[in-house]
């Protein structure tokens, strides 16, 4: 119990700081508009990119690749699924008083971070799969966790776990 009582002042600390400097009117680029956009690259529609990428990189695996990548998405969208309705953290929007969220989340709760989780998958897959060249694309799976804390919708630790799962996902695939 100590421990959770930690996480969780760890998570209202971190989460205070994020979202409210986001918010301050003296930033010229404001964090807020930036954060809508990584999140939305995060929607699922950029996972489709993996189709085409298949055919380039593994023309003669075709069939096993998709089947890994369709195997790995689905293990992780459940994953997050069970423990999302199982665990049932309300979003900091709905547990922390004068916070309202930037966007409206897809459901009512927080833990993991779905977006992160299928980032993390997404980017751990084409590194695993096809080449360490997509490394730098772990900037953008950090950026799109970031973008949900900034938008008001994650605590910090809902971002690890959800990376935490899309990464073990793909290595356990493949």
């Amino acid at each position: 119990e100590a421990m959770l009582k930690y996480i969780q002042a760890f998570d209202l600390y971190t989460f205070n700081s994020v979202f409210n400097y986001s918010k301050q009117p003296s930033l010229t680029i404001k964090p807020t508009s930036i954060a809508r956009i990584v999140s939305r690259s995060a929607d699922g529609w950029l996972y489709l990119l993996l189709i085409p990428m298949i055919f380039i990189f593994r023309p003669g695996q075709i069939a096993s690749y998709f089947y890994w990548a369709v195997l790995g998405f689905s293990l992780e969208r459940s994953i997050y699924y069970v423990l999302k309705n199982t665990i049932k953290r309300p979003r900091p929007c709905q547990r922390i008083l004068g916070v309202k969220a930037i966007i409206l989340a897809s459901d009512e709760f927080s833990l993991p971070s779905g977006h992160t989780s299928a980032a993390f998958f997404f980017c751990t897959f084409l590194c695993l799969a096809f080449s360490l060249a997509f490394l730098p694309l772990y900037l953008w799976a950090c950026a799109v966790g970031l973008s949900r804390v900034v938008l008001g919708v994650h605590y910090l630790t809902d971002i690890f776990i959800g990376a935490a799962i899309g990464f073990s996902i793909a290595l356990l695939i493949l």
